[in-house]
């Protein structure tokens, strides 16, 4: 059994903007995280439907291992993901039921990286370095506050 901490949040008001570094925000289920451009519908891949879109994380240790392995600095803003994790495997949560603070999320599948990260931050090598390590994309199934330092848990049964 595992047990891992939120260490940042992020969002963006708008497609294409910097995302901005929270303390807290609210979960909505269904919809995403308030004051995201996907919880609003006006993110860049707002045309695809369903539940990919409500909040997506990714593994401090990535991002680390990428500033080490291949000396490239992605600073955690710059992944275009929600939470950054510590602790957690978020490759295993896919179809797993977890809890970020006091919000309940469903895994649905790994962020994979996209030409659009790459024109975003102008680092092309992100590409081929994030491959099966670009985060997840979680459905939010119950409301709640996440803020940094929060417990990440997964959901016996």
């Amino acid at each position: 059994m595992w047990t891992g901490n939120v260490i940042s949040i992020h969002i963006a008001d708008t497609v294409g903007a910097p995302m901005q570094a929270l303390q807290m925000v609210r979960a909505v289920a269904g919809k995403g995280l308030e004051g995201d451009r996907y919880f609003k519908g006006e993110g860049f891949y707002s045309w695809f439907t369903g539940p990919l879109r409500e909040i997506s994380l990714i593994e401090a240790e990535v991002l680390e291992r990428l500033e080490r392995d291949h000396h490239l600095v992605l600073e955690p803003g710059e992944t275009r993901r929600n939470i950054i994790t510590r602790g957690v495997p978020l490759g295993h949560l896919i179809g797993q039921t977890f809890r970020v603070g006091s919000a309940l999320l469903r895994g649905v599948e790994i962020c994979e990286p996209c030409q659009h990260l790459v024109e975003v931050t102008g680092k092309k090598p992100l590409l081929s370095t994030l491959i099966h390590r670009g985060g997840l994309h979680a459905q939010i199934i119950a409301d709640g506050v996440i803020q940094i330092g929060d417990a990440i848990e997964p959901i016996e049964g």
